[in-house]
């Protein structure tokens, strides 16, 4: 017994060295957008597709925040209403009367093979499509995003300056209540841990990913690359659809938004345990030998340290204990900087695994969910169990 303790403080010693060394530097933060990138010649068209359901309390923001874009070129709204319950069309229509930018669209009803997002985003693009045929650019964003006057001036510099046909930023998300500052700052460490932003920037790696409250895609590419119908049945659509572009051999780059943010809140943990369930067995393509390996791997990076030291008076391996805290420490030093991104005290670093543990169960809950049928539900949908 006290051979394996030891063993498993190792391994957790060494796989948190592999990951600060060799996971592409994915805990340093270091990709951002330059707002004082080099104008284009000229600036292009773009036009932004809104996708929207049931988002009355966060609309007129977005669409405000998008219609106040500094943006030297043409730039045109497209509000996609998905079917709606509670007066997000309407509320959209009322901004449209005074800013003929914007164009608000019904969204017809959801068809078999297809998921909720692809196909408002399908329903968008066909419609700008007609309305702006010129268009260089769509801008894909959510609408519970709001974004700085300089967004789109700085993605489309970056897009047009450097060779990327796709320019993605994570933008912030709500960090203020009990759970946001337990589980946001984890969730952000573990989707670049899963996708070190370097790899996903470098055209000769295969890493791709994208995050779906922001989204540059040039439309060219988007074509050659299958359009919407490419990932029309997938849940993770934002990294779906990077994969397709990255595939086709368009360039990506993506990085975290220093002033984009989200204005969704999550008051309770199962606010964030939704948000989690509905897609986590997706990301392991829905393999039970992944899902194992997955909660596997959460013990040893997160649990077995601290774990092992609480243990000591019962295995009395001085030899764990040294590993234990080596291993705490490479990850307090990897998980710092995500907790100083969203301007919360160091310490909290130390709440890591607790936040491991949590999102562990969260994989499994989104497993069980899958098998019993009730995969990916969201606002009242759910996708079959087969996809």
């Amino acid at each position: 017994m006290t051979g394996a303790i030891i063993a498993l403080a190792a391994l957790s010693l060494v796989a948190w060295a592999y990951l600060l060394v060799l996971r592409g530097g994915f805990w340093r933060l270091g990709e951002r957008l330059d707002p004082g990138a080099p104008a284009p010649p000229s600036w292009p068209e773009v036009v932004a597709v809104v996708p929207a359901r049931d988002e009355a309390p966060t609309i007129a923001a977005c669409l405000e925040s998008l219609l106040a874009q500094d943006y030297a070129g043409r730039l045109s709204v497209v509000l996609v209403d998905d079917n709606s319950s509670d007066g997000t069309g309407a509320i959209a229509s009322r901004i449209a009367e005074a800013d003929r930018r914007i164009s608000v669209l019904a969204g017809s009803p959801l068809p078999a093979g297809w998921t909720g997002k692809p196909w408002a985003l399908l329903q968008g693009v066909a419609r700008a499509a007609e309305a702006a045929p010129d268009a260089r650019y769509y801008f894909f964003t959510d609408a519970d995003v709001v974004h700085p006057p300089h967004t789109l001036r700085a993605l489309v510099a970056k897009a047009e300056s450097d060779g990327r046909e796709l320019v993605s930023l994570m933008v912030r998300l709500n960090c203020t209540t009990k759970w946001e500052r337990l589980l946001i700052p984890a969730f952000v460490f573990f989707f670049r841990m899963l996708f070190p932003f370097a790899w996903v920037n470098d055209p000769a790696r295969a890493t791709a990913a994208a995050a779906g409250g922001c989204v540059l895609v040039r439309t060219s590419t988007l074509d050659r690359a299958g359009g919407l119908a490419a990932i029309r049945g997938t849940l993770i659509d934002d990294c779906a659809l990077a994969h397709a572009i990255k595939r086709s051999g368009g360039r990506l780059w993506l990085g975290l938004a220093e002033t984009s943010r989200s204005l969704r809140v999550y008051t309770r943990l199962s606010d964030v345990w939704g948000l989690v369930a509905r897609t986590a067995y997706t990301q392991l393509r829905h393999s039970p030998l992944l899902l194992l390996a997955t909660v596997l791997g959460m013990i040893v990076l997160h649990l077995a340290p601290p774990l092992t030291l609480a243990a000591l008076p019962l295995h009395g391996s001085g030899a764990a204990a040294a590993h234990a805290p080596q291993a705490g420490l490479q990850k307090a030093v990897a998980y710092v900087p995500t907790v100083a991104y969203y301007r919360q005290p160091w310490p909290l670093a130390a709440s890591l695994p607790v936040a491991a543990a949590l999102y562990a169960a969260m994989t499994v809950d989104s497993a069980l969910r899958h098998w019993r049928g009730q995969g990916g539900g969201w606002k009242g949908r759910y996708t079959a169990a087969g996809q």
